[in-house]
């Protein structure tokens, strides 16, 4: 999807305060407020811009344990995956869910309020699942996340520049330039004391025939 300059400062704008007012939307960007608002309409209508929720701390909210649930099932046919996905999608402790390749089928981001409930729900749920082959749980120390998300957005003049895509302005081929090679060499230059003294230069009216 093609991003504009001015679409990816909007995005970083709005990931940064997505309360701000359209007014002050404008005004960090330096557009005009009929612009941005019109811009920010765009990204929603092709999806780039989803939504806007708040970040909630886990630990604030009693569920200061994280925990990263790796799981295999078997048989790994679509309607045993899909119907362990919507199943495991209803608990509150799940806050993250990947389905995989490799050796595993998922991973489950958890966050509980202690170590015992993470153990109550790997035995009590989801080893009582005939369709889990396998369970490896992980204990989160600690969870850094990147709020700012950069588009990869359209490759500025100096990149392509640099990749030999745009030559710098006022410069031309070096092709076009003769070859070093090509330039007399000094000692085929006429000695200076060779040139025609300009007192042997015929005078302005001989060289006319007047």
């Amino acid at each position: 999807m093609d991003l504009d300059e001015l679409d990816i400062a909007i995005l970083r704008s709005i990931q940064t305060d997505a309360r701000q007012t359209n007014r002050e939307l404008a005004a960090s960007v330096g557009v005009a407020p009929s612009t941005s608002l019109e811009r920010l309409r765009s990204l929603r209508r092709r999806g780039v811009v989803e939504g806007f929720t708040a970040n909630v701390n886990f630990s604030a909210i009693g569920r200061p344990v994280q925990a990263l649930i790796s799981v295999r099932i078997r048989p790994p046919s679509r309607r045993v995956l899909e119907s362990f996905r919507e199943w495991v999608r209803t608990f509150p402790e799940v806050v993250g869910l990947f389905v995989t390749t490799g050796n595993e089928d998922f991973l489950l981001h958890m966050a509980v309020p202690s170590t015992e409930r993470l153990y109550d729900f790997v035995i009590d749920r989801l080893t009582e699942r005939r369709e889990v082959a396998d369970v490896r749980t992980s204990i989160v120390y600690e969870h850094l996340q990147n709020r700012l998300i950069e588009p990869v957005g359209p490759q500025t003049r100096d990149t392509q520049r640099r990749r030999g895509a745009v030559k710098p302005v006022g410069q031309g081929d070096r092709t076009d330039r003769p070859d070093r090679s090509e330039r007399p060499d000094r000692s085929e230059r006429p000695d200076r004391d060779e040139w025609p003294d300009r007192g042997e230069r015929p005078e302005r009216g001989e060289r006319t025939g007047g």
